[in-house]
């Protein structure tokens, strides 16, 4: 089969406020009391502006909140020549924080698609993946919800996520094993049901898993 590969690491877009929470006021003061609580004083000259810093950041960590994956990924183009192979879009970078201790995920997604009828912009991919890294997250969720939102939205004959990640709450905190990856995938469709498709897939990617699949 022939093949469509690309990389790409784009960032989505900024996010829409989300209804129903604190204002930004009451999540500087949050910050504040935290800082008192690790044994600090908010008001030093270091740390006076920590408070907007941290408020400022969280608006970009957890910007997949405010974001729709069906406006995301509805426009398609139906112009393909009758291309009918596997898209590939491997190595997309995401930092995301894990929902037990708000400690970040870092690591890299590799997604796969056999169209049907219409495909969708590489950039989009790569924003939905965002839509799910950029909110509190544990990694066999998010794989799931990649994977699911594509087969719904774009209904293709299948659909292939892996996803490739280093947790700092295991590296950095607790048990604190450096160099540690955790692997997960979802395979819906002839990505599940047929093995060929899914040795190619994996083999597109580069991934290890591909041994399992023969």
């Amino acid at each position: 089969m022939s093949k469509h590969v690309a990389n790409d690491s784009s960032p989505a877009d900024a996010t829409a406020s989300v209804e129903g929470r604190p204002s930004r006021e009451e999540a500087r003061d949050a910050v504040r009391t935290l800082i008192k609580w690790a044994g600090d004083d908010p008001d030093r000259e270091g740390l006076v502006d920590t408070p907007d810093r941290v408020v400022r950041s969280y608006e970009e960590y957890y910007s997949g909140y405010g974001q729709d994956p069906v406006e995301i990924l509805k426009r398609t183009f139906e112009e393909t020549n009758g291309y009918d192979e596997m898209v590939v879009l491997k190595d997309v970078e995401i930092s995301s924080h894990c929902e037990h201790h708000m400690a970040p995920i870092i690591g890299r997604v590799h997604i796969g698609y056999l169209p049907y009828k219409s495909v969708v912009g590489i950039s989009k991919l790569a924003r939905i993946v965002n839509v799910y890294a950029r909110r509190l997250q544990i990694q066999e969720k998010m794989t799931a919800q990649i994977a699911d939102a594509l087969n719904e939205v774009i209904n293709p004959r299948g659909v292939g996520v892996v996803v490739e990640a280093a947790h700092h709450c295991m590296t950095t905190r607790g048990i604190q094993k450096q160099g540690v990856m955790m692997v997960t995938s979802r395979m819906l469709g002839t990505f599940r049901s047929d093995p060929k498709t899914r040795r190619e897939f994996l083999g597109f990617i580069g991934h290890a898993l591909g041994k399992a699949a023969n």
